[in-house]
């Protein structure tokens, strides 16, 4: 699936393409299923960080099997991996570094697969590294019907926090209540609701991938002394300002989650938070919830509808399906 112009999704379409020419620490995997993402409606867009100029392959993550691997990397042909990639995942076959291929559990599906790799990852930081999160705290999650949402609300509950979700309708409620919150409140309302949950208190951390017009309330919401709001994205589309005295006076911080640098730029980086989530993925603690599949050829419908904020969870898509 090529970008061949920044139209958005409009200007997404199928195209043969040679192969790729794997490098000499390449990984080369047949892709059975590849998730879509809310920075894939960017890079149509020419308006993610990192851009690349059109003609290019679509996608940042797939699940499929190893086709062939260097002598050095720890894959096998026939093993079935999770693949994370810069951009190119919408394809049926990828060449990838092999730091950025990840061993899938039999138990997880190729379409789950897929889906893990950005999602999971950057959750993982965004709790770990990032938000020091403990067993005990309270997490307010934005925007947790989506992709981002349901990872952190499943990760933060595996990890023994009260999960506290942010949505909008009675079905993404529905959603964040099956993939573990404890509590749901309505994006119109949610300050008063959690200021009712958590009597006056507030929470320990705000995790944040819409930003927007409830940014301050966001920060209103959390805990005096060490309270954390983490900055994961702007699905909004509106860059939040902050007025820094409102830190200082609750000794609460804003950080933000730039997971990629780390996660592209070093090697081991990945496999070492993989590592770290393959016992709860073992256990089905996290298990991405899939609410549609598109063929690739469909691949545009599926952009529109992330863009449009009306997938609930993560769509796929399968290149075998005509």
């Amino acid at each position: 699936m090529r970008v061949i112009g920044f139209e958005g999704p409009a200007g997404v379409v199928c195209r043969n393409v040679d192969e790729p020419e794997p490098g000499p620490d390449d990984v080369v995997v047949e892709v059975r299923a590849a998730g879509v993402a809310f920075p894939d409606v960017l890079h149509s867009r020419g308006a993610y960080q990192e851009r690349h100029e059109p003609p290019f392959t679509l996608g940042g993550e797939c699940a499929g099997v190893v086709r062939s691997a260097p002598a050095s990397a720890p894959h096998r042909p026939g093993d079935r991996v999770a693949v994370l990639l810069p951009i190119g995942a919408f394809a049926e076959v990828v060449a990838v570094p092999a730091h950025l291929v990840l061993p899938l559990p039999d138990a997880v599906g190729f379409d789950q697969g897929a889906c893990l790799p950005i999602n999971y990852l950057t959750a993982h930081f965004a709790l770990g590294e990032r938000g020091g999160l403990r067993a005990g705290e309270t997490v307010l999650v934005h925007g947790a019907a989506g992709g981002v949402g349901t990872a952190t609300v499943q990760l933060a509950a595996a990890l023994g926090a009260r999960v506290v979700a942010v949505t909008s309708t009675p079905e993404k409620a529905a959603l964040a209540r099956e993939v573990g919150a404890h509590d749901v409140v309505d994006a119109a309302t949610f300050r008063a609701e959690v200021a009712d949950l958590t009597g006056g208190v507030g929470v320990d951390v705000v995790v944040d991938p819409v930003g927007g017009d409830r940014f301050t309330d966001s920060l209103r919401c959390l805990r005096h002394r060490g309270g954390r709001l983490l900055v994961v994205g702007f699905t909004a589309g509106d860059i939040p300002t902050v007025k820094v005295n409102r830190l200082l006076l609750t000794n609460t911080d804003v950080r933000g989650v730039g997971w990629a640098r780390p996660g592209f730029g070093e090697p081991g980086f990945v496999a070492a938070q993989w590592e770290d989530l393959l016992p709860h993925l073992r256990s089905g603690a996290l298990a991405p919830p899939v609410s549609g599949t598109y063929p690739f050829a469909r691949a545009a419908e599926a952009l529109v509808a992330v863009d449009e904020r009306r997938v609930l969870g993560k769509v796929v898509l399968h290149p075998d399906e005509n």
